[in-house]
């Protein structure tokens, strides 16, 4: 099966494109700019297709003969939605590193369009959200009466420019939990709460990460809030501007911000990926007080991100085909995927 990674030029996709090419894979290079996919192709020897999302027939053209998309070029609330369609008019398996939820949403709500086509849609094919939804799934397997779900984690290493820019949209939404089923609106770090690491007690706050919508997929959980680690003084810069929200979310506030990022936030370095490392906590409990927690301990997220993304476009450019639909991380490759990869273990 032919297929492509599509922001190859991005942060996150040249490490995707280096580790392919490692594993003897031969990806298509694809992107916007052909000046920046161009010495790419060259370096690594492997073809190049420049295309824009935002004309459908360029889209299609731009898979012509692929089956499988690896979609890394953000902001994923803008490229999602035609680069799936674009997948499911060709019948390609559609794959991102999206953690945005309202994507989550809306790649759900193809699931039969998915079926028809015979194509896998997997949004979240990454850090974002492959340990925490592996997890999730591991837990409700040890209290299958499970009613409530907590997540977090702790990363270190910094972001990349999309991650940075992903977190600027974010800031105009607010935060989101799952409610008894719904999802549901709630302030910018809503709660906090300390999580155990070492036997240091670290902090954290809530925030809209894509579990809120997939684990209860994954899972059947009504209520689910997911946490990350931060100094005590991010949540109060954040509750401090809540009256903002409706401000930070209009275009030129939105503009100016990602401008900076692009000029000040290059993402981290390999040296700063390899020196760091991600914990990820997770705790269920039921109506009758019964409690189930676990956690993980896995490389960069970034690092992850890459093995757990090609781990998954292994599996689909395979022999084994599994029918067409939506998936979760847990859905597809099984709670126990995240076990699989490189550095991760469960304590």
């Amino acid at each position: 099966m032919e297929w492509m990674i599509y922001g190859a030029n991005g942060y996150t996709g040249k490490m995707m494109v280096e580790e392919a090419v490692r594993r003897g894979l031969r990806p298509v290079l694809a992107g916007r700019s052909v000046a920046a996919l161009e010495p790419m192709g060259k370096k690594y020897g492997l073809p190049v297709r420049a295309f824009p999302l935002d004309n459908a027939e360029s889209a299609r053209n731009g898979l012509n003969g692929i089956g499988l998309v690896m979609h890394c070029a953000g902001p994923f609330s803008a490229t999602c939605k035609p680069m799936l369609e674009a997948c499911l008019d060709v019948g390609a398996h559609y794959l991102d590193i999206t953690g945005e939820i309202d994507v989550f949403a809306h790649c759900h709500a193809q699931h039969a369009r998915a079926q028809q086509r015979n194509i896998v849609v997997m949004p979240g094919s990454g850090f974002d959200v492959v340990p925490t939804d592996c997890l999730a799934a591991h837990l409700k397997s040890e209290l299958p009466s499970a009613t409530h779900l907590v997540l977090a984690f702790e990363a270190g290493g910094g972001p990349s420019p999309g991650t940075a820019k992903t977190g600027v949209e974010g800031l105009g939404k607010g935060g989101r939990a799952r409610i008894d089923g719904k999802m549901t609106r709630v302030p910018l770090a809503w709660k906090t709460r300390t999580f155990e690491r070492d036997g240091e007690q670290r902090f954290a706050m809530t925030i809209p990460w894509g579990d809120v919508y997939t684990a209860n997929v994954s899972t059947g959980i009504p209520n689910i809030e997911v946490y990350m680690g931060v100094p005590p003084a991010s949540a109060q810069r954040l509750r401090r501007i809540r009256w903002l929200g409706p401000l930070l979310g209009t275009g030129l506030v939105q503009s100016f911000m990602k401008k900076r990022i692009e000029k000040s936030v290059p993402g981290p370095s390999e040296e700063k990926r390899a020196k760091s490392q991600t914990w990820v906590w997770g705790e269920v409990r039921d109506g009758e007080g019964r409690e189930a927690k676990a956690r993980l301990l896995t490389p960069n997220g970034y690092d992850l991100t890459v093995t757990a993304g090609l781990g998954i476009v292994q599996k689909l450019i395979g022999i084994e085909r599994p029918p067409g639909g939506y998936y979760t991380p847990s859905m597809l490759m099984g709670s126990d995927y995240v076990l699989t990869l490189p550095g991760v273990s469960l304590r």
